[in-house]
């Protein structure tokens, strides 16, 4: 009934769809196996991709030639950009989507892709052979065979639902948990854990007052996600988000099922999200807080149903419905379905190498929330990770690892497989120590390149690259060459403000003015029209971006070569740290544990010191 293949994916969540997408295309032999092919990437949560450093990843996944984006795009009904007051390395894109179109879409992606399988089962077990894993059992009873097995489970690791004092097995609210991979890998030498996450009611729109609330419109220009021309909707057949608050009342009311939340009593064992709480966590943890932000999403064109984004809770559902209509809007909210809490198992991400493979069982990789990390978009850019080097593995080729100097990805990567991570893990600017090299309009020069030889990246792609590079160029040789007189733009520098000109200066020199930008400039020199008008915006907002900050720039460039000194430098596999007596005890502990790849590898593991390191570069004869 089954062939062999060269990569079993399982789950098709985010995770699951980028990996069996990435090493489908690249030419494995790739079976998808989901408990529900009606349920490939649904959206469980909030209908939303994207947001601060989730969509610098989502254009991350877009320039390796991932389908996130694409999908994004195509399903949005509001796009925005957030953070345009800040400088262009804040810039986050974020789209409200469609949630029944997003999965359509995704399945509509996925099964156009040659090489690529589908099949309806659960996974409860994997066939290891001699420390390698060879293949899948189902419970249907089959045994399929592959070179290598990705495990993408989700939530759904032996899922509990909470709703108030109740509970039951679930990896969704009406989807059956996963049961016997936690318990078969930890015979096999894995360390498992439990985290939790949660998900608000869902309302019937019709029933709001939304003259109460503020509305939230999007942006009247949609960049978007994706670097190919992807099909996007016009600005104004943009729906609107609206948003309103909590008060005392509300927090009064949700305190009275404070004895009954299972977060409380403690039959919740698993960590929530720190940056993701529910609305009971709030009101506990931030006493002093009159009111709470609350973000009203519709969830679809063609639907009513409302996802109360800030309102997560597992209290009891008269509770939930009690507190909610008194809500500013929500007086006669009537709920499609009430919020829960879901604890499920991870596997703590130290155990893993850089390539997503486990340490202890060859050809097994992880991806997704089964590493403790939360969101969409960071299980999707895992996936693609481990998609892409499953397929390597299989094919014995060389592994496909991004430095954190490289993408928000490898940031991601490297802060799991060193650090490891004891609450859900979520992607922050503030993770990246390379921020202003990592933005997310520059994803496509950074990343398409290195995708395109290894074979993901299409030809159009990288040929787009290679276009925006030119073109960029050939800008910025225009704004060192050209001049621009006082005449030309002094009546536009005194309408904003800024000094006019006292004699002619170099176009580049007046576009460093903070307030001042190459549109604006382009409007007013008919020299810079002429030369320059007809590239793309986007190829226009990058030579703008590089011009302004090529100082910053220039000196994050530098830090990386300085850091890559100790990315060079290859710790040996076999390496005996315990004959280093003069190295710490927490050191030797940590580096026998991870096995650092290299010395750079090894400075990041927390709990390490500079002295530990310097220490492990004399014995290393440096």
């Amino acid at each position: 009934m089954f062939t062999n293949y060269d990569v079993i994916v399982v789950g098709a969540g985010h995770a699951g769809c980028e990996a069996a997408a990435s090493a489908a295309k690249m030419g494995s032999k790739v079976l998808l196996v989901t408990m529900n092919m009606q349920t490939i990437a649904q959206m469980s949560c909030n209908p939303a991709m994207g947001g601060i450093a989730k969509g610098q990843i989502v254009r991350e996944i877009d320039a390796l030639g991932g389908y996130s984006g694409i999908v994004s795009d195509e399903s949005m009904i509001q796009f925005r950009m957030l953070n345009r007051s800040k400088g262009p390395a804040m810039w986050s894109p974020r789209s409200q989507n469609d949630r029944m179109l997003f999965s359509q879409k995704w399945r509509e992606m996925l099964e156009n892709t040659p090489n690529l399988d589908f099949y309806q089962d659960m996974v409860n077990g994997l066939i290891v052979e001699s420390d390698k894993c060879v293949g899948v059992v189902t419970g249907l009873g089959h045994k399929i065979y592959a070179k290598a097995v990705v495990l993408t489970n989700g939530t759904f690791l032996n899922g509990k639902i909470h709703i108030g004092e109740k509970n039951f097995g679930g990896g969704r609210v009406a989807e059956k948990a996963a049961t016997g991979i936690t318990e078969q890998l930890v015979s096999l030498g894995f360390e498992s854990d439990r985290l939790k996450t949660g998900t608000p009611p869902r309302i019937d729109g019709r029933s709001l007052d939304y003259s109460k609330m503020e509305e939230q419109k999007g942006d009247d220009e949609i960049v978007g996600f994706s670097f190919l021309n992807s099909k996007k909707i016009r600005p104004s057949q943009q729906r609107s988000c609206w948003i309103t608050y909590t008060n005392s009342e509300v927090h009064d009311l949700l305190k009275t099922g404070f004895d009954r939340s299972p977060m409380f009593t403690g039959k919740i064992e698993g960590i929530g999200p720190r940056y993701c709480p529910s609305i009971e966590d709030k009101i506990n943890r931030f006493a002093e807080r009159e009111r709470h932000q609350l973000f009203v999403e519709p969830e679809g064109w063609n639907t009513v149903e409302i996802y109360v984004n800030g309102f997560s809770t597992s209290l009891p559902e008269e509770v939930q419905y009690e507190a909610l209509r008194k809500v500013a809007g929500f007086e006669s909210a009537k709920f499609f379905r009430p919020g829960y809490a879901i604890e499920y198992d991870y596997f703590p991400p130290t155990q893993l190498k850089h390539t997503l493979e486990t340490k202890l069982i060859n050809n097994l990789f992880f991806a997704g929330q089964i590493n403790g990390t939360t969101g969409y978009e960071e299980a999707a850019c895992q996936g693609l990770v481990a998609g892409i080097n499953a397929h390597q593995k299989s094919k014995k080729l060389e592994p496909f690892i991004l430095k954190r100097s490289e993408a928000y990805i490898g940031v991601l990567v490297d802060d799991l497989i060193n650090k490891g991570t004891q609450e859900p893990y979520r992607m922050f600017t503030s993770r990246a120590e390379f921020r202003t090299l990592l933005r997310q309009d520059n994803a496509d020069l950074r990343l398409t390149e290195l995708s395109y030889n290894i074979g993901l990246a299409t030809e159009e792609r990288i040929q787009k690259v290679n276009q925006k590079k030119e073109g960029l160029e050939i800008i910025k040789n225009y704004l060192d060459e050209i001049s621009i007189e006082p005449q030309e733009i002094n009546e536009y520098l005194e309408e904003i403000g800024s000094s006019p000109l006292q004699q002619k200066q170099k176009a580049k020199q007046i576009l460093l003015r903070p307030d001042l930008s190459l549109k604006s400039m382009i409007e007013y020199s008919p020299k810079l029209s002429e030369s320059i008008e007809a590239y793309p915006s986007d190829v226009l907002e990058q030579a703008e971006i590089q011009v302004k900050y090529e100082v910053y720039i220039e000196k994050e460039k530098e830090l990386v070569d300085k850091m890559g000194k100790l990315e060079d430098l290859v710790i040996p596999e076999n390496f005996s740290y315990d004959k280093l007596t003069s190295l710490s005890a927490e050191a030797r502990q940590k580096f026998n544990r991870i096995k650092p790849r290299t010395l750079g590898q090894a400075s990041r593991i927390s709990g390490v010191n500079p002295s530990d390191v310097q220490i492990l570069m004399v014995y290393m004869g440096r």
